[in-house]
């Protein structure tokens, strides 16, 4: 994993410190220079809605083009969610001139959200007009402390404030503004968020209305050419001359199929100009050479018509008509299908209260007033009222009151949990039964669910290798595509004029150049790049939000592609296999000694850690003291944490020293034999044995048990029967890691104690040398080298947040059923790509030869072009509705049948 910490220094030994600390958990630290201190300040990420992608073809070119900017280290654009993420350097380039790229590009470019350390609010301000008013909303937001830039968009009178947020907030901007002394503007939140849903429905408002005036038009196209010529009546009335050869029918189909051609199918006429003006060949590039091909020959063949008085005619009219109708029912079905890809975010972002009740509190904590407020407006340290089955507005503190509250929204937790003064609650969850004060400690972008969606989000833009696949084919797939059309109506047109083949074989109402001509348009409209440039892209999205809602966050398509070929998985111990919360259960002395004075010594030396076993042995103190109201513990110097071993300090002028066998065996301290078989009787019970020694002499034995998760057993049985080998590596005792791996049916071959968190990282690796895949399973900080080496990390969600960030994926339950149902909903999630590879490449490897006429010869079958161009837009939608059946997605019926045993009811 590769970070960088940026800080100051207050003490001259600070730098040394930091940098023991970052390398006693596993990481190698280096001081940056003050250039790479400035690059590292200076980074931001933006995400940019792109309208006017097709296919593969445009998503690849505009993230070329991006990548040249001078100042972009990254970018990566997503072809289903029709978005960019921009990693840059905002001293270099401006996300001004990312949206101007992009539009130069061809695409429209409408900026979505900016990233870095400061917190963004979006407001609209009624009352501006002119330049001098916004200069003076301005002036007046930058004597603001906090506030560290503005851009203001006149035209749609959109102002956009970047701030810190333990400064200041967005009331503090509103009332700034509306204080200015012309007393004119008025500020309220922009409406954000729904910029991507309106864009949407207007897509989808756009195709449908297309789609129905093509169809307007077209029908009468159609049985003017294919339905009235068999009616004698009309058929006679259609076949009425009008000049020399040129008859009714013709006259009328071409006046219909024109609005079609140019007015209704204007998009693909400018995708395609701007596509070859940019050097590329999309989608559009075939459609309009198809329809263009048909209709101008069709025009010519009337005109000729017109002018001959022996001259046939017969045209195409109903061909680039029906062509484009078919077209743009299948876009518009597509866009469609492709906004219910995304509904997991929409989901998630519902989960946040639209309003928030804001109080004001005197000096006592006595509540002054109540106030109705736009959730968004919530600043760091307002205190928020919470009324029973009202949602929990953001994260935060419990000042006053009791309830249970029902967080399966965010962490998948079926049961509610008690939250009380004290207490840390989290943003969009429900309250359930009383009345609550909570004192926000994060807002906006920093709550626990802005994480998730952004989580999310990022997740639905990163590719998966396998989309390199197809992301290569599109570079080359329209050029060999005309390539194949052209030489196809060459090869039927000189095949018919050398008699290669029967006159019979020719239609009665066509020549042997319009014969090939239509094999060729043919060819040209059933290719299809689309299909194979949504195949992965929307597969992940819809994976990924699955997991999101059964609470498993998986980071992209990378994690999903590793995650399906895991064959081993690393488990660390406690936090993990164990339930995480462990309790002193023993105490055993060498040495005289008043219980409640050896733990004044050992809590005023644990407390300075944060290990989960440190924390127990600090809550047993305090159950030994008896009261809660001095909570003071002696002050601890020189104090020292050996990560994976224990700690050391001076308290009282002793040293103490906490930890395993060999941390005492480092420091030179005596085991006596008793010791010894304590340690191994505990150790025994696959309990952890804490030594404790006092100016290096050995005073005692801690016996801390962290009991079994309930479902570990079963969990290890089940990956046994999926052929995946489960291992522990633990920082414990051989012992207890032993007892453990035998409660939960892992072999002792397979278990590693005392490791180091950089001894985890490398048994990691000596697995991954071996061919497996690996995973590990972890929570601590001390797991992340190991994590971050692993071929898929998953963190554990009750974990530290160290943990988290190095992972690819987050059991948000922490519960170890969600490890296999992140690996079952990998594999479900690429078998239906593989799958829409088949169906795109199998699509285009039948359609394109079937298209070009090699059933001709011996079944006289061919491809009409309109039945062409209805199969390549069926070919899309039906990709998109394949990767929507993994909405579906069901739990292994082994997990099921897991909570129907009792230990586990959702």
């Amino acid at each position: 994993m590769n970070c960088s910490i940026v800080y100051h220094i207050y003490k001259i030994n600070t730098e040394e410190m930091i940098r023991e600390t970052i390398e006693d958990v596993g990481f190698q630290a280096n001081k940056l220079s003050e250039e790479e201190m400035n690059h590292e300040r200076s980074s931001q990420v933006c995400r940019i809605q792109v309208n006017g992608m097709t296919c593969t073809s445009c998503s690849t070119t505009l993230e070329s083009a991006l990548q040249v900017i001078p100042g972009v280290q990254k970018a990566r654009v997503a072809l289903a969610t029709q978005e960019a993420e921009i990693c840059y350097d905002p001293k270099i380039v401006e996300c001004n001139q990312l949206l101007e790229a992009i539009g130069n590009t061809g695409f429209e470019g409408i900026l979505i959200s900016t990233g870095g350390d400061s917190s963004r609010i979006l407001l609209k301000v009624d009352g501006v007009d002119t330049e001098n008013c916004v200069k003076l909303i301005q002036n007046s937001l930058l004597a603001i402390q906090g506030v560290q830039e503005i851009y203001f968009d006149l035209q749609l009178k959109k102002l956009s404030v970047s701030y810190t947020a333990d400064v200041t907030g967005p009331r503090d901007f509103i009332c700034a503004i509306e204080s200015i002394e012309s007393g004119c503007f008025k500020a309220c939140i922009f409406p954000q968020g729904r910029e991507r849903e309106e864009h949407r429905q207007h897509e989808i408002r756009q195709y449908h209305k297309a789609f129905i005036w093509s169809l307007v038009f077209t029908v009468p196209v159609f049985f003017t050419s294919m339905v009235f010529m068999y009616i004698p009546g009309l058929k006679n009335v259609l076949e009425t001359k009008v000049a020399n050869m040129l008859t009714v029918g013709q006259v009328l189909r071409w006046a219909f199929s024109t609005p079609v051609q140019f007015i209704i199918g204007r998009k693909f006429y400018v995708g395609a100009y701007i596509a070859l003006s940019h050097g590329y060949a999309n989608m559009d590039v075939l459609i309009a050479l198809g329809t263009n091909s048909a209709y101008f020959y069709s025009v010519y063949s009337v005109l000729r018509a017109a002018t001959s008085p022996t001259f046939k005619a017969s045209d195409f009219f109903e061909t680039s008509s029906m062509l484009i109708s078919f077209i743009l029912l299948g876009k518009y079905l597509e866009v469609l299908a492709r906004g219910k890809t995304s509904e997991a975010i929409a989901k998630l972002m519902d989960l946040a209260p639209k309003t928030a009740t804001l109080l004001t509190l005197d000096d006592k904590g006595n509540v002054l007033n109540e106030e109705e407020v736009d959730s968004r407006l919530i600043q760091k340290n307002d205190v928020i009222k919470t009324i029973p089955g009202s949602k929990v507005a953001c994260d935060g503190l419990v000042i006053r009151g009791q309830s249970h509250i029902n967080e399966s929204m965010i962490t998948g937790e079926s049961h509610p949990v008690t939250r009380k003064t004290g207490d840390m609650v989290i943003g969009g969850t429900l309250n359930e039964n009383g009345v609550l004060h909570i004192k926000a400690t994060r807002v906006g972008s920093e709550t626990a669910l802005s994480q998730i969606v952004r989580l999310v989000e990022s997740a639905q833009m990163a590719k998966a290798p396998v989309q390199r696949f197809a992301d290569h084919i599109s570079k080359y797939f329209v050029p060999i595509v005309i390539a194949l059309s052209f030489c196809t109506w060459v090869s039927w047109f000189l095949a018919g004029t050398f008699n290669a083949y029967p006159r019979t074989w020719i239609p009665s109402s066509m020549d042997s150049f319009e014969l090939a001509l239509q094999f060729g348009i043919s060819v040209m409209v059933v290719a299809c790049p689309c299909a194979l440039g949504l195949a992965t892209p929307t597969a992940v999205m819809v994976g990924t939000g699955v997991g999101a809602s059964l609470g498993v966050l998986i980071k992209g398509g990378q994690a999903l592609e590793s995650a399906q070929e895991v064959n081993c998985i690393v488990f660390d111990k406690t936090g993990t296999l164990t339930i995480g919360k462990p309790m002193v259960v023993n105490t055993r002395l060498f040495k005289t000694m008043v219980p409640q004075e050896l733990y004044e010594l050992i809590a005023a030396a644990e407390v300075n850690s944060d290990h989960p076993l440190a924390k127990a042995i600090v809550e047993y103190a305090k159950k030994l003291r008896g009261s809660e109201e001095n909570l003071a513990w002696p002050e601890a110097s020189d104090f020292e944490s050996i990560t994976g071993h224990g700690v050391k300090a001076i308290i009282y002028n002793k040293e103490v020293i906490l930890g395993n066998k060999s941390l005492m065996m480092e420091q030179g301290i005596a085991i006596p034999v008793e010791a010894e078989q304590a340690l191994a009787e505990t150790e025994g019970q696959a309990q952890t044995g804490i030594l404790v020694s006092i100016d290096k002499e050995l005073i005692g034995v801690l016996s801390v048990s962290d009991p079994l998760k309930p479902e570990a057993p079963e969990v290890i049985s089940i990956l046994k029967s999926m052929n995946v080998e489960s291992m522990i590596v633990t920082g414990d005792n051989w012992g207890t890691a032993n007892a453990i791996a035998k409660q939960v049916g892992i072999e002792r071959k397979n278990v590693v104690a005392e490791a180091k968190p950089e001894q985890k990282a490398e048994k990691v690796k000596e697995l991954q040398d071996l061919g497996k895949v690996v995973a590990m399973v972890g929570d601590g900080v001390n797991d992340s080298p190991a994590l971050v080496a692993a071929d898929v990390g998953i963190a554990i969600g009750a974990g530290t947040d160290i943990a988290i960030e190095a992972a690819d994926i987050v059991l948000m339950k922490s519960s170890l059923k969600d490890v296999i149902t992140a690996i079952d909903l990998s594999k479900k999630t690429f078998r239906r790509i593989h799958l829409n590879y088949f169906w795109a490449l199998g699509y285009n490897l039948l359609g394109i030869p079937i298209a070009a006429g090699v059933l001709f010869p011996s079944t006289h079958f061919r491809l009409p072009p309109w039945i062409a161009g209805s199969a390549m837009a069926a070919s899309s939608v039906s990709v998109v509705c394949s990767s929507l059946l993994l909405k579906n997605y069901k739990k292994p019926k082994k997990l099921n049948t897991l909570d129907l045993q009792g230990i586990t009811v959702e």
